[in-house]
């Protein structure tokens, strides 16, 4: 199966910090299974590779554990959110295919499944 997981949830509430963390294990449970996943972080969701890349994170042990299927960042949506240096820090690509933005439509033609978070 071919899986594409978009974080679109910020951090500002609680409720943001359960979406990136259920989307990380939906990953984690799809690599393990030999699926072939991208982790894709969109809107204010390019906020998280960088506060998920700080070793004091609740969440950092689950992060490293899915770094293997981090596709990357919207470049667009990571200057917006002012976090372009955040996601570069964490060694997260920042993804510019369509606009500046990453392309859904090649992951359709490619038959991704595409789950939003």
């Amino acid at each position: 199966m071919k899986v594409a997981v978009i974080v679109l949830a910020d951090n500002e509430t609680h409720e943001g910090l359960g979406r990136v963390v259920n989307a990380m294990v939906a990953v984690k449970e799809l690599a393990e299974a030999g699926d072939d996943v991208r982790l894709i972080f969109d809107g204010g969701g390019t906020v998280w590779p960088g506060e998920l890349d700080r070793e004091d994170h609740d969440a950092h042990g689950l992060w490293a554990s899915v770094r293997d299927s981090v596709q990357g960042a919207c470049s667009y949506c990571a200057e917006a959110f002012d976090v372009t240096e955040d996601v570069k820090g964490a060694s997260v690509q920042l993804l510019d295919e369509y606009k500046r933005h990453p392309s859904i439509r090649s992951l359709l033609a490619e038959d991704y499944r595409i789950l939003t978070y």
